[in-house]
């Protein structure tokens, strides 16, 4: 296993799913990938430049919510991912993984693995490390209300290049003022409704909307879902408000 998340594994407020018999997969193992991988969204692919969301590259999903309701933006993105056999790693999640949820999207929650730092210094290291790994397919990192220095950020945009997975910073509204150099950089003020702050080579600054007929039918959103009802080390879900 890479040496950089088996340190992040090995800190004693990791937790790790049950892998079973699954095991992660080495880069040769899989051979769909491919620098862009498709949203699950027709409406958003149409805007996005190439048509999905950038691996290799840090996106930014900046929210009042903690980017709770926009978790649904990422679900179709988890389904794929977890035909890897790679982990998919949280870090600092507000809630946890919600896993009946995760199960009837045909999401692996053996392959989930939850990080939760005790401070912003951390915080940093531990998406670093992650973002750096060759057996994570997706970082999701939840930077919270902390200021951030543009070569702080550069250093996460350095370690997801390092990387052929999909990277994800969450971030309040007000971090849309200042510059960042994630390729990508949106935002969610209205519900299923995406702007598109900045892309590189790309349009920017218009909006997308996500109607309702776009999500998998019968199955199970990460759009609406019953509140957080116990501590969030009680369960092991997902459960966004």
């Amino acid at each position: 296993m890479n040496e950089a998340l088996q340190a992040v594994i090995n800190r004693s407020d990791t937790w790790q799913g049950h892998l079973g018999h699954h095991r992660p997969c080495s880069n040769s193992e899989h051979h769909w990938r491919e620098d862009i991988l498709p949203t699950g969204y027709k409406s958003l692919n149409a805007q996005l430049q190439h048509g999905g969301w950038p691996l290799g590259n840090c996106v930014e999903m900046l929210s009042d919510g903690s980017g709770l309701g926009s978790m649904g933006l990422f679900l179709p993105a988890m389904e794929k991912l977890s035909e890897e056999g790679r982990w998919q790693v949280f870090i600092a999640p507000p809630f946890t993984p919600y896993a009946p949820l995760l199960k009837a999207r045909g999401i692996d929650t053996g392959q989930i693995l939850l990080v939760h730092p005790k401070n912003r210094e951390d915080l940093l290291w531990a998406t670093e490390q992650a973002l750096r790994s060759t057996t994570s397919s997706a970082v999701f990192s939840w930077l919270g209300a902390h200021r951030y220095s543009y070569s702080e950020l550069r250093k996460l945009q350095l370690a997801a290049a390092d990387s052929d997975g999909l990277s994800v910073l969450f971030r309040p509204l007000e971090a849309g003022r200042n510059h960042a150099p994630a390729s990508l950089r949106l935002a969610m003020h209205e519900y299923r409704k995406v702007h598109i702050l900045k892309q590189r080579g790309g349009n920017q600054h218009l909006d997308v909307a996500l109607p309702p007929s776009e999500d998998v039918p019968n199955q199970p959103q990460l759009w609406e879902v019953p509140a957080w009802q116990e501590s969030p080390r009680e369960q092991s879900v997902f459960s966004f408000a």
